[in-house]
């Protein structure tokens, strides 16, 4: 049986208050290799911090956080972010893009901070803008670009150094309804050539296009069949 890419072992996350608050409680989540997972709920419901969980921005109150089999709990903030790097993708609601920089020269930083050799780095960001359908606008502006192909270009960005997971945050929360399914079509087929996401949205439709679906509601997740 293969690593799961994620796994959650009764993790919570409590903010210090008055009274405490707890965003996360006792969460038992498994995200396994060419997983397509949404995880859906309402504002407040501890989706954010859900999302920094996952992508080693935060460490939980108790519980572990395993990433690739990885024990992340005693990691240095080096270590944390030396596996942050190497092994999550990020797609932003906000596509980050610098406006003074190509769409090549924007992927290409992605591994600025990123170990190891940067022999290639061109190379690697050219498949990635072409894997996602943008081999032909390489030393476009990004102010030149419409809103999907922004996005695309964010996406081109996560997959640069192969990461085990792309995690998306809203990806598709300031894009129009048809620019929305064509970033959802691009997930349908990076999925398909077995790339393993997680997908946080309050939008149900978005959800829909995922293989499992996890509903969190006051800090409780919850996952969803049929």
């Amino acid at each position: 049986m293969s690593t799961p890419v994620v796994e959650l072992d009764l993790v919570s996350r409590v903010f210090e208050g008055t009274p405490p608050v707890k965003a996360l409680d006792e969460a038992q989540l498994v995200i396994n290799p060419g997983d397509y997972m949404a995880i859906i709920g309402p504002s407040g419901s501890g989706k954010s911090t859900l999302l920094h969980l996952l992508g080693l921005l935060d460490a939980p109150t108790s519980g572990t956080y395993y990433l690739d089999g990885i024990d992340t709990e005693d990691l240095s903030e080096t270590d944390r972010a030396g596996l942050r790097s190497s092994k999550i993708g990020f797609v932003f609601q906000s596509f980050h893009l610098l406006g003074h920089r190509t769409t090549v020269e924007n992927v290409m930083l992605a591994e600025v901070y990123r170990p190891g050799s940067k022999a290639g780095r061109r190379e690697r960001a050219e498949a990635a803008l072409t894997q996602v359908g943008l081999g032909h606008r390489l030393d476009a502006y990004p102010t030149t670009l419409s809103g999907g192909e922004r996005q695309r270009v964010a996406v081109a960005r996560a997959l640069t150094g192969s990461p085990s997971l792309l995690l998306a945050d809203e990806p598709t929360g300031n894009l129009d309804s048809v620019t929305s399914g064509q970033i959802l079509d691009l997930f349908d087929q990076l999925h398909q050539e077995g790339l393993t996401l997680a997908v946080i949205t309050h939008d149900d439709d978005v959800a829909l296009r995922a293989q499992r679906r996890v509903r969190i509601n006051d800090g409780q997740m919850t996952e969803q069949f049929g």
